[in-house]
């Protein structure tokens, strides 16, 4: 899980679905994932994008999860914000889907984006638009709306051309409002 949310930064799912049946049945361990090679990791994981990036991310995760957490996910934000690739977004991730802690929101691009035509905020910068839903949401609603908002936005509420008419919020949403 780990390894798969690191590559899904800035990349469809679908890149990552294709590449991860090769990924883990040649490296299915951390401890066989960082004795890979830079370049065949890359070459690997090149449909994800940025894949020399990624591919020392892993390679260097890999290494920090054997030597400092016993092959084991680290189940705080702290340690899992200090693995290589690994942002508090994919550390929310992580820590809400494998252990059912909620210690933030998830906001990706999806997320973001219907959060501010919502009118729940007007920041631009995933980290502060987190801490604004933070303070709206009851902690226990957390992993639900990035669950649903995110597939909201992916499905009806997309970027280019929101499906407004077809909307259940659209009675509430500003954008809505002004695009109806």
């Amino acid at each position: 899980m780990t390894i798969a949310t690191i590559l899904s930064a800035h990349t469809a799912d679908r890149a990552v679905n294709m590449i991860s049946p090769d990924l883990f049945g040649r490296y299915p361990d951390p401890q066989s994932m960082m004795k890979a090679s830079l370049k065949d990791l890359g070459r690997i994981i090149r449909p994800c994008g940025t894949y020399n990036r990624k591919a020392a991310f892993l390679k260097n995760a890999s290494r920090m999860l054997v030597e400092r957490f016993s092959s084991e996910i680290p189940q705080s934000m702290e340690d899992l914000t200090s693995l290589p690739g690994v942002s508090r977004k994919t550390a929310n991730v992580i820590l809400s889907v494998c252990f059912g802690i909620n210690e933030g929101v998830v906001v990706d691009t999806h997320i973001m984006r219907v959060t501010q035509r919502l009118g729940l905020s007007r920041q631009k910068v995933a980290n502060k638009i987190e801490q604004e839903l933070m303070e709206q949401l009851s902690r226990d609603k957390w992993y639900d709306y990035a669950r649903l908002i995110g597939a909201h936005g992916r499905r009806t509420c997309t970027a280019k051309k929101p499906a407004c008419t077809a909307c259940a919020v659209n009675s509430m949403c500003p954008y809505a409002q002004l695009n109806a």
